[in-house]
């Protein structure tokens, strides 16, 4: 057999030769079609996943994609919060996803009891959150945000109120340092995979790499070192990109830089090499691997597509009420303009 991927650290790779690969793919899109389905695919997914999708990008972008197509069943493959989030904006859509244990780090720092004892602490408070966050959390917030457009939404809020901004502590730092508003109060969580992407690792790569540009996602605890190369000259500003993976994909489908240093998951490495294969992409942290990404597996995807009587521990819902309030505050955040694409 041929190793057609290569596994991150602790991962398990999918040895199938070409021909196997490609008799699973005809099997997947059969079942798609039989079902109605649509197969969607995070970009922090294994490549071999995000290469059956019928659509690949971040949690947002996908979820308003599958709102307007004509499919009766949405399968998501990505981690529990974006099928949630699928639901909210296609409510009388089956939503799948071939793992229901596939948490996130990030989501799971906040719950909604939390949220209100924080509300609570901070009465008259706007509450912004992170679409990466449960569809309880959403339905107790007044406006959510992507990675891409949380500064837009954030100065879209009157300066005298005070705001209190969830969950990643990253990101809340980034929209404090852009926006200058020091009442904005950022809940402490983290995504231990973005949070492990160190500055010691990205000063060690850009000094290894003195020519290679630099993306950087603003979840990374990274993100103000490379801000701080960037002020320093170390790394000229004009070469150095916070960006969200939507941004990072965009700005990768015009880059002329022949190496690019990539600060995120590294899923994302597969759909910036196929955006352009020109430039070398290589990554910040080579083990920055979400596990509950990669819970995805051919056989789940396969099987979560299967005979619709056996895959009810696959469907994912949302209490008509929470998903009512939640949608009401993604909603607001496209109403603002610019809402990006997810994280």
């Amino acid at each position: 057999m041929t190793l057609l991927q290569e596994p991150a650290a602790g991962l398990e790779a999918w040895e199938w030769t070409a021909d196997e690969v490609a008799a699973w793919q005809t099997r997947v899109h059969a079942l798609a079609a039989a079902r109605n389905a649509v197969i969607l695919a995070h970009n922090y997914q294994a490549p071999i996943i995000q290469d059956v999708a019928h659509h690949v990008g971040d949690s947002l972008a996908l979820s308003r994609i599958a709102a307007t197509s004509d499919a009766e069943t949405i399968v998501f493959a990505g981690v529990h919060f974006m099928a949630e989030t699928a639901k909210l904006l296609s409510p009388a859509k089956r939503v799948l996803i071939p793992d229901q244990a596939a948490g996130c780090s990030l989501a799971d720092t906040i719950n909604a009891d939390q949220l209100r004892a924080w509300k609570a602490e901070h009465p008259g408070a706007v509450v912004v959150s992170y679409v990466n966050t449960t569809a309880e959390v959403k339905a107790e917030t007044d406006v959510c945000c992507t990675s891409s457009n949380a500064v837009d939404v954030v100065r879209s809020i009157p300066e005298d109120r005070e705001i209190l901004f969830l969950p990643d502590q990253f990101l809340g730092a980034h929209v404090r340092r852009a926006t200058g508003r020091t009442n904005i109060h950022v809940w402490l969580g983290e995504c231990h995979v973005h949070a492990d992407i160190s500055p010691s690792d990205l000063v060690k790569s850009v000094r290894a790499n003195p020519a290679a540009d630099l993306y950087v996602h603003p979840e990374c605890g990274c993100t103000t070192s490379a801000l701080w190369l960037a002020e320093s000259g170390e790394l000229p500003a004009a070469r150095t990109h916070v960006l969200s993976t939507g941004g990072m994909l965009d700005h990768a489908r015009r880059e002329t830089s022949r190496q690019v240093l990539v600060a995120t998951e590294i899923g994302m490495l597969h759909q910036l090499r196929k955006a352009n294969p020109t430039t070398d992409f290589q990554p910040v942290n080579p083990k920055a691997a979400c596990p509950f990404m990669k819970m995805t597996t051919p056989e789940k995807l396969e099987a979560c597509l299967g005979d619709p009587s056996l895959t009810r521990g696959y469907e994912v819902d949302v209490p008509a009420g929470v998903a009512a309030r939640a949608r009401q505050a993604v909603e607001r955040m496209v109403a603002i303009g610019n809402p990006g694409s997810g994280e």
